[in-house]
């Protein structure tokens, strides 16, 4: 970054910035849409999919988004139209804020926090209120039931999530995202350096958690109350329509492609391999084509979590709302509570 800023002018860096927060938010949502929606569930069902736009269907997410674009873009009579447009923004706006502390190489990052888990645990909650805005503004009841479930889930399992966190910090010592990767990698376990450390193998109680935080996070199923096609029609999002429909969708599968750069970058490494498996002993001596093989890693691990986040949406039936939140409250933060505890004891203890 110093190099960058000796030949580029300020406006220039927050233009590659932005333009480069675009790609990892958009890209990754494509690729999920193409890979797990379009083909993946497909498979699971025997069936083939989208096959007539492009070569084997790879562009039926432009035709679906042209189709999307020129819908009609429909406010009801009764709805405050201010809020009722500006929730789509808020939700895709949180989705943004949340990839700019990625790191994605050992000089790839937008921004390098000291306390950069703390930014993404409070910037992923920023989404909740785009989703109230939106059920209450539609001046629709299903909406309505729809945004009020969405709060409930989202805050309930909130906690969890941040528990399931606290681990790795103790563990890493840090908050800044970037340093925990360096920590994985440069790491050994009894003393075998040959996979690092990564704490999905120390903290796999944490990393389960924060995945089923994570499912519930995102309104996947199981945990898919606050849409509930069956029940609610389309929950906050009933009375949306053309682009800003679009928005939510996007900002839905985007937002999956950022939490699970997030899971990797917390408990598979991030964007590095294991130092030992190069010779190298510490970040400072990580040679430049980690620059660019590091956004490839992390996408490469973003899609083996979200693999699992969209197994257990194709493959499991809806919780009823007592369910869950029973699960958060009696299992997931006793459970998250219990790994912080030990995961102090062997800390201090080593």
């Amino acid at each position: 970054m110093s190099a960058l800023a000796i030949e580029i002018p300020y406006w220039g860096q927050s233009l590659l910035r932005v333009l480069g927060g675009l790609v990892a938010v958009l890209l990754p949502a494509g690729t999920i849409v193409y890979v797990f929606l379009f083909k993946m569930m497909s498979f699971m069902q025997s069936r083939l999919g989208p096959m007539e736009a492009g070569p084997y269907g790879s562009l039926q997410l432009v035709a679906e988004v042209g189709k999307w674009l020129q819908k009609e873009d429909i406010v009801p009579t009764n709805a405050d139209r201010r809020i009722f447009r500006m929730a789509p923004i808020v939700v895709l706006v949180s989705t943004f804020l949340l990839v700019a502390v990625v790191p994605f190489g050992p000089d790839a990052w937008f921004t390098d926090f000291e306390t950069g888990i703390f930014y993404a645990l409070a910037v992923s909650s920023v989404s909740v209120l785009g989703i109230l805005m939106a059920g209450w503004a539609s001046a629709n009841k299903y909406s309505l039931l729809g945004g009020l479930r969405a709060a409930g889930q989202l805050i309930a399992y909130e906690l969890p999530m941040v528990l399931a966190v606290v681990g790795v910090v103790i563990q890493a010592g840090t908050m800044n995202l970037q340093q925990i990767v360096v920590a994985q990698n440069s790491g050994s376990i009894f003393g075998f350096d040959g996979l690092g450390n990564p704490y999905v193998l120390t903290q796999f109680v944490g990393f389960l958690v924060f995945m089923v935080a994570m499912q519930a996070e995102l309104s996947q199923a199981p945990f898919d109350m606050p849409i509930a096609e069956s029940e609610l029609v389309s929950g906050y999002m009933t009375e949306y329509s053309g682009f800003r429909f679009l928005i939510f969708f996007i900002g839905e599968f985007a937002t999956a492609g950022v939490f699970a750069m997030i899971a990797s970058t917390l408990f598979l490494g991030g964007w590095g391999l294991p130092f030992a498996w190069f010779g190298w002993d510490s970040v400072d001596s990580v040679a430049n084509w980690m620059n660019v093989a590091g956004p490839v890693i992390v996408v490469t691990k973003m899609m083996a979590v979200t693999f699992l986040v969209m197994w257990v949406r194709f493959s499991s039936p809806r919780l009823r709302e007592d369910q869950l939140q029973r699960f958060a409250w009696k299992v997931l933060i006793p459970l998250s509570l219990a790994n912080i505890m030990v995961t102090a004891v062997f800390k201090v203890v080593a």
